[in-house]
Protein backbone atom coordinates (compact mmCIF):
# COMPACT_ATOMS: atom_id res chain seq x y z
CA UNK A 1 0.00 0.00 0.00
CA UNK A 2 2.82 2.49 0.52
CA UNK A 3 4.08 1.86 -3.07
CA UNK A 4 0.32 2.97 -4.34
CA UNK A 5 0.20 5.58 -1.91
CA UNK A 6 3.46 7.32 -2.83
CA UNK A 7 1.89 7.12 -6.79
CA UNK A 8 -1.13 8.55 -6.29
CA UNK A 9 0.71 11.49 -3.82
CA UNK A 10 2.49 11.99 -6.74
CA UNK A 11 -0.32 12.14 -9.51
CA UNK A 12 -1.91 14.42 -7.50
CA UNK A 13 0.94 16.77 -7.71
CA UNK A 14 1.60 16.72 -10.61
CA UNK A 15 -2.12 18.05 -11.57
CA UNK A 16 -0.61 21.49 -10.38
CA UNK A 17 1.31 21.28 -14.18
CA UNK A 18 -2.58 22.49 -15.14
CA UNK A 19 -1.83 25.59 -13.92
CA UNK A 20 1.73 26.64 -15.07
CA UNK A 21 0.98 28.85 -18.14
CA UNK A 22 3.33 29.27 -20.60
CA UNK A 23 4.20 32.76 -23.19
CA UNK A 24 2.97 30.46 -26.06
CA UNK A 25 -1.50 31.19 -26.92
CA UNK A 26 -2.92 28.27 -28.27
CA UNK A 27 -3.74 28.13 -32.12
CA UNK A 28 -7.12 30.23 -31.65
CA UNK A 29 -5.26 32.82 -29.96
CA UNK A 30 -7.65 33.27 -26.98
CA UNK A 31 -5.48 32.06 -24.38
CA UNK A 32 -2.08 30.61 -23.38
CA UNK A 33 -1.28 27.39 -23.28
CA UNK A 34 -0.31 25.58 -20.08
CA UNK A 35 2.43 22.68 -19.22
CA UNK A 36 0.01 19.70 -18.95
CA UNK A 37 -1.12 20.96 -22.50
CA UNK A 38 2.18 21.48 -24.23
CA UNK A 39 3.18 18.25 -22.84
CA UNK A 40 0.28 16.22 -24.13
CA UNK A 41 0.56 17.93 -27.48
CA UNK A 42 4.04 17.40 -28.18
CA UNK A 43 3.84 13.47 -27.26
CA UNK A 44 0.82 13.59 -30.10
CA UNK A 45 3.31 15.06 -32.65
CA UNK A 46 6.40 12.55 -31.44
CA UNK A 47 3.87 9.69 -32.59
CA UNK A 48 2.82 11.62 -36.06
CA UNK A 49 6.83 13.08 -36.64
CA UNK A 50 9.43 10.66 -36.01
CA UNK A 51 8.97 9.33 -39.45
CA UNK A 52 10.62 12.65 -40.85
CA UNK A 53 12.95 12.91 -38.35
CA UNK A 54 14.17 9.84 -36.65
CA UNK A 55 11.90 6.56 -37.71
CA UNK A 56 14.64 4.27 -35.85
CA UNK A 57 14.32 5.86 -31.97
CA UNK A 58 11.96 4.40 -29.27
CA UNK A 59 9.06 6.20 -29.70
CA UNK A 60 7.79 5.30 -25.82
CA UNK A 61 10.87 6.86 -24.47
CA UNK A 62 10.80 9.94 -26.16
CA UNK A 63 7.03 10.43 -25.47
CA UNK A 64 7.98 9.61 -21.58
CA UNK A 65 10.54 12.24 -21.72
CA UNK A 66 8.25 14.99 -23.10
CA UNK A 67 5.63 14.27 -20.19
CA UNK A 68 7.98 14.41 -17.55
CA UNK A 69 10.36 17.65 -18.68
CA UNK A 70 8.42 20.21 -18.09
CA UNK A 71 6.50 18.49 -14.45
CA UNK A 72 9.67 20.56 -12.61
CA UNK A 73 8.16 23.83 -13.70
CA UNK A 74 5.22 23.02 -10.44
CA UNK A 75 8.03 24.86 -8.53
CA UNK A 76 10.47 26.20 -10.81
CA UNK A 77 7.73 27.84 -12.89
CA UNK A 78 8.27 28.23 -17.03
CA UNK A 79 11.24 29.99 -18.29
CA UNK A 80 10.21 31.76 -21.01
CA UNK A 81 12.97 30.62 -24.05
CA UNK A 82 14.08 34.30 -24.80
CA UNK A 83 14.39 35.48 -21.47
CA UNK A 84 17.84 35.81 -20.59
CA UNK A 85 17.99 36.97 -17.14
CA UNK A 86 15.53 33.78 -15.70
CA UNK A 87 17.44 31.44 -18.05
CA UNK A 88 20.58 32.07 -15.77
CA UNK A 89 19.43 30.20 -12.81
CA UNK A 90 16.94 27.64 -14.68
CA UNK A 91 19.24 24.59 -14.35
CA UNK A 92 19.24 24.86 -10.14
CA UNK A 93 15.79 25.41 -9.81
CA UNK A 94 14.64 22.97 -12.45
CA UNK A 95 17.69 20.35 -10.60
CA UNK A 96 16.27 20.89 -7.02
CA UNK A 97 12.15 20.69 -8.09
CA UNK A 98 13.47 17.65 -9.70
CA UNK A 99 14.59 16.38 -6.80
CA UNK A 100 11.41 16.80 -4.42
CA UNK A 101 9.10 16.12 -7.02
CA UNK A 102 10.15 13.07 -8.42
CA UNK A 103 11.10 11.87 -4.88
CA UNK A 104 7.23 11.75 -3.80
CA UNK A 105 7.75 8.34 -6.27
CA UNK A 106 8.97 4.99 -4.93
CA UNK A 107 13.03 4.57 -5.55
CA UNK A 108 12.68 2.45 -8.94
CA UNK A 109 10.16 5.45 -10.57
CA UNK A 110 11.93 7.79 -8.82
CA UNK A 111 15.27 6.97 -10.35
CA UNK A 112 13.52 6.20 -13.90
CA UNK A 113 12.05 9.51 -13.97
CA UNK A 114 15.32 10.94 -12.63
CA UNK A 115 16.63 9.66 -16.06
CA UNK A 116 14.50 10.42 -18.34
CA UNK A 117 14.93 13.95 -17.16
CA UNK A 118 18.35 14.11 -17.18
CA UNK A 119 18.64 12.45 -20.48
CA UNK A 120 16.37 15.28 -21.62
CA UNK A 121 18.29 18.20 -20.40
CA UNK A 122 21.54 16.42 -21.74
CA UNK A 123 20.16 15.48 -25.29
CA UNK A 124 22.81 12.48 -25.18
CA UNK A 125 20.58 9.87 -27.32
CA UNK A 126 18.32 10.02 -30.11
CA UNK A 127 15.38 10.13 -28.48
CA UNK A 128 16.26 13.33 -26.08
CA UNK A 129 17.21 14.99 -29.41
CA UNK A 130 14.07 14.54 -31.14
CA UNK A 131 12.10 15.60 -27.85
CA UNK A 132 14.11 18.74 -27.78
CA UNK A 133 13.90 19.44 -31.09
CA UNK A 134 9.89 18.74 -30.20
CA UNK A 135 10.07 21.24 -27.83
CA UNK A 136 11.49 23.70 -29.76
CA UNK A 137 8.85 23.21 -32.60
CA UNK A 138 5.88 23.21 -30.89
CA UNK A 139 5.71 26.73 -29.78
CA UNK A 140 6.68 27.89 -33.47
CA UNK A 141 3.08 26.12 -35.27
CA UNK A 142 1.18 27.77 -32.21
CA UNK A 143 3.05 31.35 -32.32
CA UNK A 144 2.42 30.87 -36.29
CA UNK A 145 -0.95 29.84 -35.75
CA UNK A 146 -1.95 32.25 -33.50
CA UNK A 147 -1.20 35.09 -36.14
CA UNK A 148 2.09 35.65 -34.29
CA UNK A 149 0.79 36.83 -30.91
CA UNK A 150 3.67 36.25 -29.03
CA UNK A 151 6.27 36.88 -30.69
CA UNK A 152 4.96 40.43 -31.29
CA UNK A 153 4.40 40.67 -27.67
CA UNK A 154 7.85 40.04 -26.71
CA UNK A 155 9.58 41.31 -29.55
CA UNK A 156 11.67 38.21 -30.81
CA UNK A 157 14.29 38.46 -32.89
CA UNK A 158 14.87 35.61 -35.91
CA UNK A 159 18.63 35.36 -34.65
CA UNK A 160 16.96 34.54 -31.44
CA UNK A 161 14.95 31.95 -33.04
CA UNK A 162 17.83 30.44 -35.16
CA UNK A 163 19.97 30.26 -32.30
CA UNK A 164 17.30 28.13 -30.14
CA UNK A 165 16.93 26.12 -33.01
CA UNK A 166 20.15 24.46 -33.54
CA UNK A 167 19.04 21.63 -32.25
CA UNK A 168 16.46 21.18 -34.61
CA UNK A 169 18.20 21.94 -37.37
CA UNK A 170 20.89 19.39 -36.78
CA UNK A 171 18.64 16.65 -35.55
CA UNK A 172 15.19 17.36 -37.22
CA UNK A 173 16.24 19.13 -40.45
CA UNK A 174 13.05 18.49 -42.35
CA UNK A 175 10.75 20.16 -39.71
CA UNK A 176 12.87 23.00 -38.95
CA UNK A 177 12.77 23.89 -42.93
CA UNK A 178 9.12 23.22 -43.05
CA UNK A 179 8.95 25.75 -39.94
CA UNK A 180 11.01 28.14 -41.53
CA UNK A 181 9.37 28.21 -44.88
CA UNK A 182 5.94 27.92 -43.23
CA UNK A 183 5.93 30.01 -39.79
CA UNK A 184 9.07 32.24 -39.71
CA UNK A 185 9.12 33.48 -42.97
CA UNK A 186 5.43 35.01 -43.29
CA UNK A 187 5.85 36.53 -39.69
CA UNK A 188 8.95 37.93 -40.48
CA UNK A 189 6.94 39.94 -43.64
CA UNK A 190 4.18 40.71 -41.34
CA UNK A 191 6.50 42.07 -38.67
CA UNK A 192 5.31 39.79 -36.05
CA UNK A 193 9.07 38.17 -35.89
CA UNK A 194 12.05 40.98 -35.85
CA UNK A 195 14.59 40.17 -39.25
CA UNK A 196 17.84 41.84 -37.57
Amino acid sequence: MKRLEQQMQFIEEIDKEKSIYRQSYICDGSRKENDAEHAWHMSIMALLLSEHVAPEIDVLETISMLLIHDLVEIDAGDTYAYDEAAKRDQKEREAKAAKRIFGLLPDDQKEKFMNLFAEFETGNSKEAQFARALDRFQPMILNAASGGKSWKEHEVKLSSIEERNEQTKANAKELWDYAFKEFLEPHVKKGNIIND
